[in-house]
């Protein structure tokens, strides 16, 4: 079924809208929080969170793509349930890591223009990434949007994890080096 057919189902309150979002991207929807949560159960329980925040948000919201909306949703769902489950004992796991790698890309938040500043890293880091090759495009955004381990990455790509990380870091050296460029402080 089409995306503007599931959301019209949605639009009718029709219950069927669930069981086809969830037969469409359930799978997608499920490794995005695996990659986060690391759990079964936990996973399952976002996605169908996901699947009832979607249920309230629609109408009014009309989303262009489905997917990318699910998509995100589940992510920052199982992002919160990650942080709360791991308040107690920081440190362990990916996301921290994944920040790490990151910190020297992400400006300082404490300034006074943080929401002007977010509306302009936006759009240097969508011009950035369509600029890059598509293969480090790819390692990117599955490090970093789907928060991927390097193991899973050399293995979905066939290459080996340190192919991968030289990747990531040249891909984080040219992120620091064009945010530079635009004029956002680091």
């Amino acid at each position: 079924m089409e995306d503007s057919q599931i959301i019209a189902l949605y639009w009718d309150r029709s219950e069927e809208a669930i069981s086809e979002t969830a037969g469409k991207y359930g799978k997608y929807c499920l490794a995005i929080a695996r990659n986060i949560l690391n759990n079964d159960e936990d996973a399952e329980e976002c996605v169908s969170d996901a699947y009832l925040r979607v249920w309230n948000a629609i109408p009014p919201m009309r989303p262009n793509r489905l997917q990318t909306y699910l998509g995100r949703i589940v992510r920052n769902l199982s992002l919160n349930k990650r942080e709360k489950a791991s308040a107690e004992k920081r440190g362990a796991g990916q996301i921290p890591l994944i920040l790490d790698e990151l910190e020297e890309c992400i400006p300082n938040e404490t300034r006074e223009d943080v929401v002007t500043e977010a509306i302009l890293i936006r759009d240097v880091l969508d011009r950035f990434l369509a600029a890059l090759p598509p293969d480090a495009r790819k390692i990117f955004v599955r490090r970093y949007w789907y928060m991927s381990s390097l193991k899973e990455i050399a293995e979905e790509y066939r290459i080996s994890e340190g192919t991968a990380a030289v990747s990531l870091l040249r891909t984080r050296r040219k992120l620091k080096s064009v945010l530079e460029k635009e004029g956002i402080h680091l």
